[in-house]
């Protein structure tokens, strides 16, 4: 293995460390669409390329499907759904086939791994030792609700038999991110195949590879044709095209919040499907005034860095309290520039590049804004070496709220501090925004994690810990960071239809 655990690096890497790239040991395989079972070209015979952020140098050409690909795929589903096995299997069945999936994620962790850094930029140590072993675990999760969803038999007013049954939806079309592909696929394929349904899946045109090497694992573990068709492609074209698709039974999108409301548009003005939306977030973490400084400065960090701060929960918006303010900032500029940034393949690197040129430019734009609109740049706030899409961990005081670097969702590793006075204030400042998917809470108090916990309008409440995603653990947002919850037992209705079930009784024993 080229990638083991070795110490962290104090400073930004060196121009060197990432102007010379670790080579990647495995080859790519898996590029074209999968389709009803098998691997073929898009109907135009197109394909784009899928880029190394750390270079921007091709790693792979990767078929580029369209509405026609689209509309392949579907009836493929279609036909694997009212036709094929998958639903009409018993539940055991079902998990059987994903719990076999879930062991040859483990047996292919370094492969999974490794495309998932080249194609996305983030850290092998925490694709490899993080991500993989959560993404078995939630495919195993799903495994083990197979055969447990059911319905109930219902006391009537009269003498009537009343039950529900709980069935699987139908089509289900899924759209996936390029911050955490495997995990999304995970999150969305996982309680979707649980419920019996087939599905479409759209990749992220920025991270392709590694949705298309876990489906064909799904059909070595025994998943029968038809049931997941993978396509690649573009937003405007194949993401739209699935969203508007009429034989479509529901759509699942992660994503930004503009490109929700567009998703959310076409799937009502096609057949209506329900949609659920995992959006955008603001978050915010606030560090009250009884709290260790230097254990609120490292979460604060990790809550807002982590994963290139490429992370829709990301605590953006760093609230502390005017009592340790100050020690606050300057610890926190000292543990940015310890932030280890460099090739994502070397051992001890915390940090790798943005995903692409356009996120690159967009987050120097902030930082830009940031500086003309009057916050304070401690530090930060540039590139990092001549090749490839890094940025220096950045980190901003002086931040008010009406400023863009506090209102807009940056997705990169831009940290930025707001002073507060009170409970009250804090509350108020951390609930002003569109957003509300999840916040952080650094205290001892326990009044204070209670009062904050409920008072915050957001769908996931950290309290002295960030970013904890069990498989168990529903997820999601409030306003426009979403409608709906990924993970949990709460994520399975997005995968299931009630149907109540009425016969009368004649001269029953009891009612």
């Amino acid at each position: 293995r080229f990638c083991g655990v070795g110490r962290v690096v104090s400073g930004y890497s060196t121009s060197a460390g990432i102007e010379n790239p670790i080579n990647p040991s495995i080859k790519v395989h898996c590029t074209q669409l999968l389709i009803n079972g098998n691997f073929v070209d898009s109907a135009s015979g197109k394909t784009f390329p899928t880029y190394d952020p750390r270079t921007g140098d091709v790693i792979a050409h990767v078929a580029e499907g369209d509405a026609e690909d689209i509309d392949r795929a579907v009836c493929a589903a279609r036909k694997a759904f009212d036709e094929g096995p998958w639903p009409k299997m018993t539940a055991y069945e079902r998990s059987k086939v994903l719990f076999r999936f879930a062991d040859l994620l483990d047996k292919h962790i370094e492969e999974l791994a490794t495309l998932e850094t080249w194609d996305n930029g983030k850290p092998y140590e925490q694709s490899a030792k993080i991500e993989l072993p959560m993404i078995s675990r939630i495919i195993r999760y799903y495994a083990g609700w197979a055969d447990k969803i059911h319905g109930l038999t219902i006391p009537a007013d009269g003498p009537h038999l009343v039950q529900t049954i709980h069935e699987p939806i139908g089509v289900a079309g899924q759209i996936i991110p390029w911050n955490f592909p495997l995990l999304m696929f995970a999150w969305k394929v996982g309680p979707a195949l649980a419920c019996g349904c087939t599905i479409v899946l759209k990749s992220a045109e920025q991270t392709p590879l590694s949705a298309l090497y876990a489906a064909k694992l799904l059909h070595e573990a025994g998943l029968p044709p038809g049931v997941l068709n993978v396509v690649s492609g573009f937003g405007p074209t194949a993401g739209a095209a699935l969203a508007s698709h009429m034989d479509v039974d529901k759509l699942a999108f992660t994503g930004s919040s503009e490109t929700g409301k567009i998703v959310l548009e076409l799937a009502s003005k096609s057949n209506l499907k329900p949609v659920t939306l995992e959006l955008g977030g603001k978050s915010p973490f606030i560090v009250c005034k009884d709290a260790d400084v230097d254990k609120a400065v490292e979460l604060a960090h990790f809550a807002l860095f982590f994963n290139q701060g490429q992370c829709c929960s990301a605590g953006s918006r760093t609230y502390v309290h005017e009592d340790v303010h100050d020690e606050f900032i300057e610890k926190a500029k000292a543990r940015a520039l310890k932030r280890s940034v460099g090739d994502p393949f070397k051992a001890g690197v915390e940090q790798g590049p943005q995903i692409d040129s356009e996120q690159f430019e967009k987050i120097l734009r902030y930082i830009r804004s940031g500086t003309e609109s009057g916050a304070t740049l401690i530090t930060g706030g540039d590139r990092l070496g001549s090749k490839g899409f890094y940025i220096q961990p950045t980190v901003f005081t002086n931040v008010k709220e009406d400023m863009l670097i506090a209102q807009d969702e940056i997705f990169g590793p831009v940290q930025s501090i707001l002073k507060f006075r009170d409970m009250d204030e804090v509350i108020r400042r951390a609930n002003s925004t569109r957003y509300g998917l999840a916040a952080g809470v650094f205290t001892n108090d326990l009044d204070t994690a209670n009062t904050l916990s409920r008072a915050l309008k957001v769908g996931t409440v950290w309290i002295n810990c960030y970013d904890v995603f069990d498989a168990a653990i529903p997820f999601g947002g409030y306003k426009m960071s979403g409608q709906g919850r990924e993970k949990g037992v709460h994520c399975l209705s997005n995968y299931l239809q009630v149907k109540a079930i009425v016969a009368p009784l004649k001269n029953p024993a009891w009612i």
